[in-house]
């Protein structure tokens, strides 16, 4: 027979007496253990996915107690900050919180790989280097991302964001996705969404593997799932999370128009639509003809430099030449101009929302 393991949360209590009704009635938590009968010093409860072990202690309280729960106000009368009658601090908050976007602090950024931003050690050993320090406020974030080659110790897991991308700047990895069939596996120049809290695991990368990866907002939260297991046993290509459909765009079935800055075409990843306009995610690349200015009124373009190389101007700015795995984000009204392009140069634009308008030295595009 399997061992019997069972973890206890202890907590000290000046006066357990009068912590009792405070626990059970006010908290609603279970008496499980009491003793000893005729002078308790410990009892132990339990409820709302935790066990207490509460043992009065002349020399005063240890710790604190929190729940969350979907209905916050239906725990002791609404309070949400309080002290047992023994000293016990207690929180109470929102076990799901809504989702806050932060307003967008614009800001001229140029990130370049040439200036050793340094490299970080992050989820399942995988390496993080920040694209927009920033992080224009907390609206978002972008990390260049190096994935040890081998299988990846990864869990089930989702996030609790806004808009989620995976794009794959070289090599390949294999991935799983909730309700969206077996093994996925992203080449160099395609990319995934991932809809907000859809369950995905990654499984095994390839020696070299790099992908830059878009969060919005910044700070946002990743849970682990330990009950799903993957793949799930139906298909559903067209299920959404908040409005937004799992997208997996392959290179090679791109198809080419032409883009919003004069001298570029761009294939389309099908992410504005798929998100209802949330996003929008293009990679450009040059076709000939004189750099335009151009000014935006989106409220974030974000571009990572995949291949080639450019010289990025900025009014007020110096230029800035820029090579592969350099970052730049032009803020709304800012007149910018792309220029000396080589013919391999490719641009993975990264826009929020999904449609905005572009002048061009001053005609509407």
């Amino acid at each position: 027979m399997a061992e019997e393991i069972r973890a206890e949360v202890k907590l000290s209590s000046t006066d357990l007496r009068a912590d009792l009704p405070f626990m059970t009635q006010r908290l609603g938590l279970d008496l499980d253990t009491i003793y000893p009968a005729d002078n308790p010093q410990v009892a132990v409860l339990s409820g709302h996915g935790v066990r207490l072990r509460i043992q009065e202690d002349a020399s005063g309280p240890s710790g604190e107690i929190g729940l969350m729960a979907s209905n916050p106000d239906a725990i002791a009368d609404g309070v949400r900050d309080l002290v047992s009658p023994g000293g016990i601090k207690v929180w109470i908050d929102e076990l799901n919180p809504p989702l806050v976007l932060p307003q967008t602090e614009h800001a001229f950024v140029v990130r370049r790989l040439a200036d050793q931003a340094p490299w970080v050690i992050g989820r399942a050993g995988m390496e993080y280097r920040d694209l927009v320090p920033s992080r224009l406020g907390g609206a978002m974030i972008a990390s260049h991302i190096r994935v040890p080659d081998g299988p990846v110790p990864d869990m089930v897991h989702f996030h609790k964001v806004g808009f989620q991308l995976i794009f794959c700047i070289r090599g390949w990895v294999d991935v799983l996705y909730e309700d969206q069939g077996d093994v996925r596996r992203l080449h160099a120049g395609d990319c995934f969404i991932q809809p907000p809290e859809i369950r995905h695991r990654v499984l095994h990368a390839a020696d070299g593997i790099e992908v830059v990866e878009i969060g919005v907002p910044a700070e946002h939260v990743t849970e682990i799932d330990h009950l799903m297991k993957l793949p799930t046993p139906n298909f559903r290509p067209d299920r959404e999370w908040n409005g937004q459909r799992f997208v997996h765009s392959v290179a090679k079935e791109g198809v080419f128009a032409p883009f919003r800055i004069p001298g570029f075409e761009a294939r389309d990843t099908t992410i504005n639509e798929n998100t209802k306009g949330v996003a929008s995610v293009l990679v450009a690349r040059p076709v000939g003809g004189d750099p335009k200015w151009t000014r935006h009124n989106g409220d974030i373009v974000f571009n990572f430099v995949m291949s080639g190389s450019m010289v990025l101007e900025g009014e007020g700015k110096d230029p800035f030449q820029l090579s592969p795995g350099d970052a730049f984000v032009v803020p709304p009204n800012m007149a910018t101009r792309y220029r000396d392009m080589t013919e391999d140069l490719q641009l993975m634009e990264v826009s929020l929302p999904g449609t905005f308008k572009t002048e061009i030295e001053g005609i509407d595009y």
